[in-house]
């Protein structure tokens, strides 16, 4: 795989970086391309692989079936802005939702995930779901034991202590139902603490456009979506939420700040309606009530200003 040089003038010891998977719905909306650029900026993550996940139930422009593909040319066209192509391997998930809890739906996204977990290397793995969990469903119902090899974090869910409709947890109600019975470590991060990491077009414009080819397109792409739908209650017409960054947030933050989450029995979703179900049979999670917006956005403008600001 190639290696990217970096313009950093610090080092991360090595001991504490963490491996890292990211699933991205790539091109759902304007928000993942900036979590993925984040993610491959951050010399702690040792990014060993990307998986471009669907987001068939809501296509939005695209056919029903076409969606991860949109998603896998996505991420494509962001690491070559980033000339970063060939980083570490990229693939594409499954299609479509799984079928029901004990069916899983293979594709070479979940055989991406398996592949990783199961391969020895003293960093610790994590995988960053910032769409649907069908992947890695997939992957746990294909080889449950990548379940004690591996953490989840997932965006997605509804707020507690309710729930109710979300869009990831919308993509795939059976999917989560897998990965919250099984015995695999999981940060989630619902709807209500996700939206915490919001930015104004202004701040984008200023920020991130200056910063190159990649800065140019996130700010563009941005804008043109939030002028694609012009009626409606969302995009909020000069603001947009940075959701998917938050994965980043948990991951980024000091290990002693345990006042940010709580630790709850692993819930049921009832399909109909997506509301939680409490199941004290399953493992706890931890659950953030809150994210540090102020790190997350901070660190991730000045990255993209060390590495590609004046560069046009």
């Amino acid at each position: 795989m190639r290696v990217r040089s970096w313009n950093y003038e610090f080092e991360v010891p090595d001991t504490k970086k963490i491996r890292m998977i990211v699933h991205t719905d790539c091109k759902n909306e304007a928000d993942d391309q900036f979590a993925l650029a984040h993610h491959v900026m951050t010399p702690g993550f040792l990014v060993k692989g990307i998986v471009a996940g669907h987001f068939d139930r809501v296509p939005q422009s695209y056919p029903q079936g076409e969606t991860a593909q949109a998603s896998l040319e996505e991420v494509q066209k962001l690491l070559k802005l980033m000339d970063i192509e060939g980083i570490c391997p990229v693939e594409k998930g499954a299609e479509h939702p799984l079928s029901d809890e004990d069916t899983p739906n293979p594709s070479k996204g979940a055989e991406l995930i398996i592949r990783e977990a199961m391969r020895e290397d003293p960093h610790p793995l994590y995988i960053a779901c910032q769409g649907t969990l069908t992947d890695l469903a997939a992957a746990i119902l294909m080889e449950p034991e990548i379940c004690g090899r591996m953490t989840a974090v997932w965006i997605g869910g509804g707020a507690y202590p309710n729930g109710g409709k979300e869009f990831n947890l919308y993509q795939d109600a059976a999917a989560a139902n897998v990965v919250f019975k099984s015995d695999m470590p999981l940060w989630q991060i619902p709807v209500d603490v996700y939206k915490q990491l919001g930015v104004s077009l202004a701040e984008v414009q200023r920020y991130v456009k200056p910063c190159g080819e990649i800065g140019e397109y996130l700010f563009r792409h941005m804008a043109e979506y939030n002028l694609s739908r012009p009626t409606g209650i969302w995009p909020h017409g000069e603001v947009w939420g940075l959701g998917d960054s938050a994965a980043i947030s948990v991951l980024l933050e000091e290990r002693e700040c345990t006042d940010s989450y709580d630790m709850i029995p692993a819930p049921c979703i009832n399909v109909e309606d997506l509301s939680y179900m409490t199941n004290k049979k399953n493992r706890e999670i931890r659950v953030y009530h809150q994210v540090n917006a102020r790190l997350t956005l901070q660190d991730f403008y000045a990255k993209l200003a060390i590495n590609y600001g004046g560069k046009r």
